[in-house]
């Protein structure tokens, strides 16, 4: 990858690790369904009224936009709003990775090798170490809804691959404008009309700017970049600096909102991120096993040594 474009790379990295903080902001100026619902809505409107529909079947749209927009991140904000910490959801939500392996496997015949089936092994390890660390200190129920928001992000990572979209742009307006209209009736359903309508009135610059980089920032420009630069390099070059969104949304979290990193919430911050990048490597690029450097040379037949063709003694 070119310099600028390894900038590019750390660059979203950094975005979507910050975009964390910015939740638990916005998540202090709205109620979480609501907030969810304003995130999609900015990105669609009045985008989607400009941006033709992308070349894929109607249902793919509506699919992705379902699984990523209301189940993912309806439970991510949901799970935030209970308990569950900016700095930690960060990197437990990295555990799609595993779900993305499993969806893929079973939806599409998929067959992850051993090497990354050991990647798998080590991260799951890692996000079973934060979930002890986190059940001693804080609500289980919020890291629960996060791992189930891990998971429906790895099956909407499956159903993209399945649409196969041509146009990140347009993929993801349109995707966006699926969500805000169930998220509204989540959230009037759930959280009231009174509450609602009491976080609108009541919004503040802060809120403004939560709803802003969450929306236009993490979503639209983070979305598109990554997908530009999957386009023009090889996933196995890119895919390694996403283990740096949850190095920045933890330290991020550690300096804004003053989180705590405890020791067994670094060790499972590095297993997953060790787990992960495990899986992002090629299997060629990792050194091979002792036993295939060091070949014992085939045994020479006993006797004589036959002349070459066209040859006597």
């Amino acid at each position: 990858m070119s310099p600028r474009h390894i900038a590019l790379a750390v660059l979203v990295a950094a975005v979507w690790g910050l975009n964390f903080v910015l939740i638990h902001v916005g998540l202090q100026n709205f109620p979480p369904l609501l907030f969810c619902a304003l995130r999609f809505a900015v990105v669609a409107l009045p985008a989607v009224f400009f941006v033709r529909r992308p070349a894929v079947a109607l249902r793919w749209v509506l699919a992705v936009g379902v699984v990523l927009g209301v189940v993912k991140f309806g439970l991510l904000f949901l799970g935030m709003h209970a308990g569950m910490p900016a700095g930690l959801s960060s990197l437990v939500l990295q555990s799609q990775a595993v779900f993305t392996a499993v969806f893929a496997a079973a939806l599409l015949g998929e067959r992850p090798s051993g090497q990354r089936v050991t990647g798998l092994a080590i991260a799951f390890g890692g996000i079973a170490l934060a979930a002890v660390d986190h059940g001693a200190a804080g609500p289980v129920g919020a890291f629960v809804l996060v791992v189930v928001s891990a998971a429906a992000w790895g099956l909407s990572n499956v159903l993209t691959r399945r649409a196969s979209p041509p146009d990140a742009l347009r993929w993801m307006v349109w995707v966006s404008a699926v969500p805000p209209l169930p998220l509204l009736g989540l959230s009037l359903l759930v959280e009231g009309p009174s509450a609602d309508l009491a976080a609108l009135r009541g919004i503040t610059a802060a809120g403004f700017g939560a709803i802003a980089y969450v929306g236009l920032l993490s979503t639209l420009f983070g979305f598109v970049a990554w997908s530009f630069l999957l386009r023009t390099y090889d996933a196995t070059a890119v895919a390694p600096y996403s283990l740096l969104v949850p190095v920045f949304g933890m330290s991020s979290a550690w300096l804004l909102l003053g989180e705590p990193v405890s020791l067994p919430a670094g060790c499972a911050a590095l297993l997953v991120i060790a787990g992960i990048g495990l899986t992002a490597l090629r299997p060629g690029l990792l050194p091979a096993a002792p036993g295939r450097l060091l070949r014992r040379p085939r045994p020479r037949p006993a006797g004589p040594v036959a002349a070459p063709p066209g040859r006597t003694g």
